[in-house]
């Protein structure tokens, strides 16, 4: 069904809950892709506590940050209209999702310093927010995909 053609509409509150949701989870990612992208080196010393030296790593390591830029301009794209960019909320919360059970096991192996607990916890609960909104849509009857 087409986001115009929904049952019902959201309510005020779910409407101002997820709009703020998605500008949070925008201003997530960016709060970790401006210093991933602009000193890769700096970020990947916090994230894993080892230096990082190789020019192509950095060049990798900053094309993972610039992912996550993406997904948060992605993210106010949904905080914009809530209902049509369904596809962007799925990607982006897969996304979320492999990103955490990565950084756990890395963590886990004792490949990352502590600040990864802080990163892993905040996608969780974003992971979480995210299948709240899909239930609310597809009780709309808006067709995730």
């Amino acid at each position: 069904m087409e986001p115009s053609q929904h049952k019902d509409s959201l309510t005020r509150f779910d409407l101002l809950f997820f709009r703020s949701l998605f500008l949070v989870a925008a201003l997530w990612n960016f709060a970790g892709a401006l210093p991933g992208l602009t000193d890769a080196s700096a970020m990947f010393s916090r994230e894993f506590g080892r230096e990082l030296a190789d020019p192509v790593m950095v060049a990798v390591y900053r094309g993972a940050w610039g992912t996550a830029f993406l997904y948060g301009f992605g993210f106010l794209i949904v905080a914009h209209d809530l209902l049509r960019h369904t596809g962007i909320v799925l990607m982006g919360g897969v996304g979320k999702a492999l990103f955490a059970l990565n950084l756990l096991y890395m963590y886990r192996s004792g490949w990352t310093s502590d600040f990864a607990i802080f990163v892993i916890l905040g996608d969780v609960v974003f992971v979480g927010l995210f299948a709240l909104y899909f239930m609310k849509v597809k009780r709309l009857g808006v067709s995730i995909l």
